[in-house]
């Protein structure tokens, strides 16, 4: 009996596309690199150099097939459509499902588009054009326009039937049949499971759940996966204006939009941006130096305050010791605020409702923190300079640094979400700048106060 071909997911390092050019054939790649899976092609087809991948297309353009288009990052393709005929580009798009689709039309040149259109059919080329029309990164340019619908009044015969009939229209991958009234408006679904478990002459509307959660074409993707994860959907109808289905959102696209908007916010929150394969070390100067710039105005800041007390500094040496182990801790407690909730706000748990008592808890939590360390600072600075005044000083500069800190980590993204900013893009900027000013001016004044 002959062994079935199972496609296993590459687990080693070995980028067999290096070994072919290393060690086997140049003028036979096809041959040798058929067998891979299109999402290990493209992750090793990624890690190649711009002159390797040019040599790739050329020397075995069949290997780069539309699974293996649908599956690279964005920048990859980019660079890679200049390499690419009109008339591939068009034969792998038709393909495609929409979504995918239109993903690589927006990568492309508008002399390239266009000469890609004029290849397409009108149907498709139509269809292109209209999710081309909405903004990017939402459900409209988003959405797959494939889907399959039926009255109610059709049974589960006739909707097999229709399936078979129009099997080649059909989206490679889909989950429900969507029941739609008079209007096109959806009022219900029937899982295919439940198609396969049902006589043929049963309605759709006996076997039908209404429940269903629409998704309008301009909502950002961000919420969309919120609804996803939410009431856990497999797929999700989306319509217009006029509540008329026009396309679905399903599961597969919405983890790789969690993935996405996971990987903005952690790289936001740092003040940088992904360094893609195809990045020069001036992309990523470009990317990275506008935050730094903002972080130095913002050190000259606190730089400031200290120099306002820098008589009080002269005298007592130990404040120099002392006063960044303030503003440090203050800015690491702020950092774990900030980071709280930003997360929050993106899974919605930090809400208009819900944000008073979370700066509540917040302010206790940091009051609390910062007693703590206030109590190991002081004791730590009274053995260090035996000075109980110093200790003091350092105790009190510590506990409301925290608290500041605490609340800064929460009020901060609060508002900047209030005036329509992103707050993992901003956020910790002011976060490390309250925490440094309050931190070096509470410690320098209540010295000066004390202490001289």
């Amino acid at each position: 009996m002959e062994k079935p071909n199972i496609i296993l997911p590459s687990e080693n390092s070995e980028n067999k596309i290096l070994l072919a050019f290393e060690l086997l054939d140049k003028s036979n790649l096809e041959d040798q690199l058929t067998s891979l899976h299109p999402a290990d092609f493209s992750d090793q087809f990624e890690q190649l150099t711009s002159e390797q991948r040019e040599f790739v297309i050329q020397t075995a353009p069949k290997l780069i097939s539309a699974d293996v288009l649908a599956e690279l990052e964005d920048e990859i393709v980019e660079d890679i459509l200049p390499l690419l005929t009109s008339r591939k580009l068009a034969s792998a798009i038709t393909e495609l499902d929409n979504d995918d689709a239109t993903q690589i039309i927006e990568e492309m040149e508008d002399a390239q588009r266009e000469e890609v259109f004029k290849a397409l059919k009108p149907y498709d080329r139509a269809t292109l054009e209209a999710s081309l029309r909405f903004d990017e990164e939402t459900i409209g340019r988003l959405m797959q326009r494939e889907f399959v619908a039926a009255p109610p009044f059709w049974t589960v015969g006739d909707t097999i039937e229709h399936m078979r009939e129009d099997g080649r229209e059909l989206p490679d991958l889909f989950f429900n049949i969507w029941v739609i009234d008079t209007h096109f408006m959806p009022i219900g679904y029937v899982p295919l499971s439940t198609i396969m478990r049902s006589t043929r002459d049963t309605p759709l509307s006996h076997i039908m759940d209404s429940s269903i959660i629409k998704i309008s074409q301009s909502m950002d993707q961000e919420e969309a996966a919120y609804l996803f994860e939410k009431y856990n959907l497999i797929s999700a109808p989306v319509v217009d204006d006029h509540g008329r289905l026009s396309g679905i959102m399903t599961v597969d696209d919405i983890i790789e939009i969690i993935q996405n908007e996971n990987k903005e916010d952690i790289l936001a929150l740092a003040g940088v941006t992904e360094a893609s394969l195809t990045d020069t070390s001036f992309d990523i100067v470009r990317a990275r130096a506008p935050w730094l710039f903002i972080n130095l105005i913002t050190s000259i800041l606190a730089s400031i305050v200290i120099a306002q007390f820098d008589y009080a500094i002269t005298q007592i040496v130990a404040l120099a010791i002392l006063m960044p182990i303030v503003a440090s801790m203050g800015g690491n407690a702020g950092t774990q605020a900030l980071t709280v909730a930003v997360r929050n706000l993106t899974e919605k748990d930090l809400t208009n409702q819900t944000a008073w008592r979370s700066v509540q808890r917040e302010a206790i939590a940091a009051m609390i923190i910062g007693f703590i360390f206030a109590f190991s600072l002081g004791l730590i600075s009274y053995i260090w300079f035996q000075d109980l005044k110093l200790s003091m000083v350092a105790f009190v500069a510590m506990i409301i640094n925290h608290i500041f800190a605490g609340l800064a980590g929460i009020l901060v993204p609060l508002g900047l979400k209030k005036f329509g900013a992103d707050p993992a893009v901003s956020s910790s900027v002011f976060v490390t700048t309250v925490t440094d000013i309050i931190g070096f001016f509470i410690f320098l004044a209540l010295a000066v106060f004390i202490l001289l």
